[in-house]
């Protein structure tokens, strides 16, 4: 076992606060990793707070974990010390059902997320606002040398949430794409699709960041707020994805599908949705889901990000000031993911 020093939440929607745990020791099949940057995910504020219910506290958050690698086990053939990596979402899987076998382990009934979950041994997971983690090589990313650190942290979540349904849907050349939302994930999803080759609009509230959208590849920018936008943009796209984690109206947005087109709901909102059936029959539409990616796909969005130099538009933060950005982060204000820099836990 290994003192770890991190940032823990004691109790549902307290603030976080310093936290001592127990790493387990290297195992033949372990990675040992000094974690040197961590996204913030909103999901990790809801899970903190409770909102979505079955936290487990204390909890350390993170599932944005980029670092280097400090040691291997005896039988890891896959990494060696000293090079650059990352952790996701979740850290282990059961590797025996039709999801894993599929290279869908986010899928898995018995997935084990990085943090907020329980091993295969009934202890809790403890996440990336730490120093350093301990992860089986099989669930462990390769960052690629020219992306860095601290802007590739959020990829694990935020990338791959994107990356995914793009790719599933077949986003690319001749296809037209709507992002709703540009915020930690939207700006993601802007930075694909425009990359993959599609025609990229985001549907944002206002116009206030339609300079950011252009810059960052979206061909339109639509301000939903404006009744003239749901008439101008009827029947327009192919796939929408919506990264906004409030209650807005599905009908509404599934209208602006063309035939057989997709609304993909990557955002959570508190409270269920109603749906009405003719939002779906008049031209053959689709209301789906999409959850993070497997590790393949996970590894295969970091190799495209290389390929086409993707990274987060990030701000830096020491992990004193978290607390802080949890706050900065439920009101938008953030441009457009914070990371935590590990060091100042040193």
């Amino acid at each position: 076992m290994s003192t770890t020093k991190g940032y823990a939440a004691a109790v549902a929607k307290g603030a976080l606060a310093p936290y001592s745990f127990e790493r387990r020791e290297t195992g033949a099949h372990d990675v040992d990793i000094e974690i040197k940057y961590c996204g913030i995910c909103h999901s990790d504020i809801h899970q903190v707070r409770g909102d979505w219910g079955g936290s487990i506290f204390p909890m350390v958050p993170g599932h944005e974990i980029a670092g280097v690698v400090t040691a291997v086990g005896a039988e890891v053939t896959k990494f060696k010390v000293g090079e650059k990596v990352g952790i996701g979402c979740f850290v282990d899987s059961c590797r025996d059902c039709d999801a894993c076998k599929s290279q869908l382990e986010q899928f898995c009934p018995s997935c084990t997320f990085t943090y907020n979950s329980l091993d295969k041994h009934g202890a809790p997971t403890m996440g990336g606002y730490s120093d350093k983690i301990v992860v089986d090589e099989n669930y462990v990313l390769r960052i690629p040398d020219n992306l860095p650190l601290d802007a590739a942290a959020p990829l694990l979540c935020a990338g791959i949430t994107l990356f995914s349904p793009l790719k599933h849907w077949k986003a690319g050349p001749g296809k037209k794409v709507a992002i709703i939302g540009l915020g930690g994930l939207g700006h993601m999803g802007v930075k694909l699709a425009h990359a993959m080759g599609a025609e990229v609009t985001v549907l944002s509230q206002s116009l206030k960041k339609q300079a950011d959208g252009k810059r960052l590849g979206a061909d339109h920018f639509y301000a939903t707020s404006d009744p003239e936008t749901f008439k101008k943009l009827a029947g327009s796209f192919d796939l929408i994805i919506n990264t906004v984690s409030e209650g807005i109206d599905w009908n509404q947005f599934a209208g602006l599908l063309r035939i057989d087109g997709t609304l993909v709901v990557v955002g959570i909102p508190a409270n269920a949705v109603p749906v009405a059936a003719f939002s779906l029959i008049g031209g053959r539409h689709s209301i789906a889901g999409s959850m993070i990616g497997g590790i393949a796909e996970t590894q295969e969005m970091l190799d495209f990000c290389s390929k086409h130099n993707i990274v987060c538009d990030i701000e830096v933060i020491p992990i004193q000031q978290v607390n802080a950005a949890y706050e900065r982060v439920v009101k938008s204000d953030v441009r457009y993911r914070f990371v935590i820099d590990m060091a100042s836990l040193r």
